[in-house]
């Protein structure tokens, strides 16, 4: 969640190595290295460095890549830019038109938004493909875009994709090994599908003189696959949080509220794929292990939360949905949760394209190996719904096939003023829209995969959801047959008027643990 953010720019420095060749010349090889030099969430700062490591001079170089979806280049030095969409260039500067062996060259540019992972996608230089092997015959079309889905039926899928360099007769759409379409133009449909079915697609340009190599891949789904079944109602379940604010005991707030769940948080990496709580503490064997045999112990259960705003989540670090599968995995079989809450909200996962998409690939693996532990998926809103990738995290799960039990909104630090209520349940009403349109649902079953976690007493932006605005909405949350209701935190829920915005207490005058009484009514 978003307590006490202190945004950080986090200088990053991974580098990728490419080794690519440029004509029988070039032998020894011509090589561009990709650095990412830092990033500061909003943008992030990259660098080429071009070594020719050939026996002869290189007369001009052209460096050809393709950045993901919503990724773009703000500005660049030390070269000559131009751009098609995601597809970029960057040309020798005209001062140094020329390279000697064994000399090396550096560009760099500035690029938006921040947490830009891995390294810019399709990079060719002078022609050939990063990576190196033999380099296309003169005169072959340099390698397309990445494609993009651009529609999808029962029957077929729509693409789309950035042309190719060079002189183009036509480009072949392939999955796997099959050529699916070979079209004249820079769009294609394959049609004749399943329904309800997976499928990956790359793009070659080719003419008379040969064919590029293959573009990067899009997955998309067919539709016509049944929705989820209507979500069961999860018991309420604030977070409670060990990592600061004095946590309190959670057998005796147990004792005091009636409540019977917790929302344990929060499971970040521990070091690359592997889960650790708050990235430190061990996964086992720990103060979380038995905080969580004492709740079980006196009859409650636990929902286990992943991510939040701040630390090293798992998502950015696990190579493949798979691996991420994996990671939640360990988490089910240690504890056993009734679910499993992803709270995907800080730029490192919610504004990264190909990590939702990864998370999303790992949630499917997670839900059909777990059908009796809800997934959650939490993510900010705005006071009308969420907003751009919200959307797009709803949409996609749609698009990749991911039974997603439960999508809670955030409904604070949102600009939400004083109508705190009226404000959170605009945001959850838009929402439900979200839901409708993407998957088909009446209201009834949008109302049944949706949840609310809001943040008691004053939020980081002094939004007041008193105990009497966090009742309303509880018996609003209610009345509409949402299965969800958590806030932040258990830790919070405590006196402190005038306190501000603190970890072991609300900031307002209070009730101690009033706030884990309201939601046990839920």
């Amino acid at each position: 969640m978003r307590i006490l953010r202190l945004i950080v720019a986090a200088v990053l420095a991974t580098t990728f190595t490419i080794t690519v060749f440029s004509g029988p010349a070039m032998a020894a090889g011509l090589t561009a290295t990709f650095t990412k030099v830092q990033d500061w969430g909003t943008g992030f700062e990259g660098k080429y460095t071009i070594t020719n490591g050939t026996s002869s001079t290189v007369n001009g170089w052209n460096v050809q890549t393709d950045l993901p979806a919503g990724y773009s280049v703000t500005t660049a030095w030390d070269t000559q830019m131009t751009s098609s969409g995601q597809h970029y260039t960057f040309a020798n500067p005209s001062w140094a038109p020329t390279l000697a062996a064994g000399a090396t060259v550096t560009f760099g540019f500035n690029g938006s938004p921040g947490s830009f992972s891995g390294a810019p996608a399709n990079c060719t230089i002078n022609g050939a493909p990063c990576g190196g092997g033999t380099p296309p015959p003169p005169g072959v079309p340099g390698i397309p875009g990445t494609p993009s889905v651009t529609g999808a039926t029962a029957s077929s899928i729509s693409l789309s994709w950035s042309a190719s360099s060079g002189t183009v007769t036509g480009y072949r759409v392939y999955e796997g090994t099959t050529v699916q379409a070979t079209v004249t133009g820079t769009s294609a449909g394959i049609s004749g599908l399943a329904s309800c079915t997976s499928h990956t697609y790359a793009v070659t340009a080719y003419n008379a003189n040969g064919e590029s190599a293959k573009s990067g891949t899009v997955t998309a789904v067919t539709t016509g696959c049944p929705p989820p079944p209507p979500g069961s109602k999860l018991p309420g379940a604030p977070y409670l949080y060990l990592g600061w604010g004095s946590p309190p005991s959670p057998t005796s707030v147990m004792s005091s509220t009636g409540i019977k769940s917790f929302t344990m948080a929060f499971m970040l990496s521990g070091g690359g794929c592997t889960p650790a709580w708050d990235g430190s503490r061990p996964l086992t064997g720990g103060t979380d292990a038995s905080t969580i045999s004492s709740i079980k112990s006196a009859g409650g259960s636990v929902e286990i939360s992943f991510g939040g705003w701040s630390g090293n989540k798992l998502g950015p670090n696990c190579s493949t949905s798979a691996a991420y599968a994996s990671a939640v995995q360990q988490v089910i079989n240690a504890y056993g949760p009734i679910a499993v809450d992803f709270d995907i909200e800080n730029t490192d996962e919610m504004e990264n394209a190909t990590v939702q998409d990864l998370i999303l690939g790992g949630l499917k693996i997670v839900k059909q190996a777990n059908p009796n532990v809800k997934v959650v998926v939490t993510m900010g809103t705005s006071t009308t719904g969420p907003a751009y990738w919200g959307t797009r995290l709803i949409t996609q799960s749609k698009a990749l096939g991911v039974n997603i039990d439960n999508y809670t909104i955030m409904p604070f630090d949102f600009g939400g003023g004083a109508d705190m209520y009226g404000n959170t349940v605009n945001a959850a009403e838009g929402l439900k829209n979200i839901l409708k349109s993407t998957w088909g649902w009446d209201d009834a079953t949008a109302y049944s995969h949706m949840g609310i976690s809001g943040m008691n007493g004053l939020s980081d932006q002094q939004e007041n959801t008193t105990p009497a605005i966090w009742t309303q909405i509880r018996d609003w949350a209610k009345s509409k047959g949402l299965t969800r209701l958590a806030y932040w935190a258990v830790n919070r829920d405590r006196s402190c008027p005038g306190g501000g915005v603190v970890s072991n207490c609300s900031g307002i005058a209070q009730n101690t643990w009033q706030f884990t009484q309201i939601t046990a009514g839920f």
